[in-house]
């Protein structure tokens, strides 16, 4: 499954924005305070409505009040997706919107959830909620006639819980059964250094690397018993980027925790991950992350240059784009002029700021960008130089 586009009413700067044909590998650039991380929080925003509630994740933002854009508390937040997805060996486009309104005693509701499939160049919903009621189609596959599919009525236990929630549990729901597992297995990597170093707890989740990395000893056992060709070329890739790196093992402690023991070449004894800098550690982080044998449908890293040495950040790119290939779409937000040398015109993105909200705009449809790269130029040097209007790092 693939995302498409998506369109943004009222999400905090984005008042009216779009982003469409979106590649498999999208790059977001932008000066501080365009709205890259506000960008970032909708697919975490929607990934937490579907874990709890929408009041729950508005919650943990301040509040309706703190999400919705100013001045437009009455209007309400939508966020519209196109999705390709795969339905019975079948190539569908389908659309996920949901608006969200203030509500009634301060309980922000949902005021419509719709899960559609265009038939003859016009939607027809699968599912259709609002405030908690609503229908979904129990023949959803008899497509050949729109007026022959048979809608089922529902009510949910409150007006902020969503249906694909709930009716996605069921795999007679075809579609939203898939689409609530894609955005349930998302990977929006918050890694945080501290988190990933020291001994865990070897019964702790291991099939994937976590969000916050604070499970890496027990993801890289996991691949070290049983994938180890992948974790034999994740080495060897360490080795060709890290200097004097020899081997890395995971190993248990007496009490039955895990490690991670590094090697340097020029020693004999290994040392542990604590004594590891930063950069190699956040290196292997994401060698662990990008060859997982069963990678995330979608993966959202945010600034990868953070501790990695600068002529890594190519290499880096390149990783992310093959995880793309193997089907994981990646969106990557950058300040790194190293990291944008080794993006292609039609996967990068800029945002801009004008007049308190945000805006996308599209590298491969500016004329000058363009030129420029087909005459052999290189992302970041453009971006440096100033090309970028709106999103100049200087």
């Amino acid at each position: 499954m693939k995302i498409e586009a998506i369109r943004l009413k009222n999400f905090k700067v984005f008042r009216q924005a779009a982003i469409t044909d979106i590649p498999a590998f999208c790059v977001i650039i932008g000066a501080n305070g365009a709205g890259k991380s506000t960008l970032l929080d909708v697919f975490s925003f929607i990934k937490d409505c579907l874990a709890a509630t929408v009041s729950k994740a508005l919650q943990t933002r301040g509040g309706y009040r703190e999400v919705v854009s100013r001045g437009m508390e009455g209007e309400g937040i939508r966020i519209e997706m196109d999705l390709r997805m795969r339905l019975n060996e079948v190539e569908r486009s389908v659309t996920y919107q949901l608006e969200i309104g203030p509500g009634e005693h301060g309980r922000p509701a949902i005021e419509q959830e719709t899960l559609s499939r265009q038939h003859q160049g016009a939607p027809v919903h699968l599912l259709n909620f609002q405030r908690g009621r609503g229908f979904v189609v129990v023949n959803e596959e008899s497509f050949a006639a729109a007026e022959t599919l048979q809608r089922e009525e529902q009510v949910l236990n409150a007006p902020d819980v969503l249906a694909l929630k709930g009716l996605g549990q069921f795999q007679r729901f075809q579609t939203a059964n898939l689409l609530r597992e894609f955005i349930e297995n998302w990977n929006i990597a918050d890694f945080h250094v501290n988190l990933a170093r020291g001994i865990k707890d070897a019964t702790g989740y291991a099939e994937h690397l976590s969000s916050s990395g604070d499970n890496l000893q027990l993801a890289a056992n996991h691949l070290y018993e049983n994938h180890r060709a992948t974790f034999d070329l994740i080495l060897q890739k360490m080795r060709q980027r890290i200097p004097g790196m020899g081997q890395i093992l995971p190993e248990r402690t007496p009490d039955g925790r895990l490690l991670l023991k590094f090697q340097d070449g020029s020693f004999a004894d290994p040392f542990v991950d604590r004594y590891v800098s930063d950069g190699t550690l956040k290196m292997f982080a994401y060698l662990i992350l990008l060859h997982d044998p069963a990678p995330h449908p979608l993966l959202w890293i945010e600034e990868p240059e953070n501790q990695v040495y600068p002529r890594l950040l190519w290499e880096l790119a390149e990783e992310f784009r093959a995880y793309a290939l193997r089907g994981g779409q990646v969106f990557v937000s950058t300040h790194s002029p190293d990291f944008l040398n080794a993006t292609q015109l039609d996967e990068v993105f800029w945002l801009v700021k004008r007049d308190g909200y945000s805006q996308a705009r599209r590298a491969r449809n500016d004329p000058q960008l363009k030129a420029y790269m087909e005459a052999g130029d290189q992302m970041g040097y453009l971006w440096k130089e100033g090309f970028f209007e709106g999103a100049d790092p200087q």
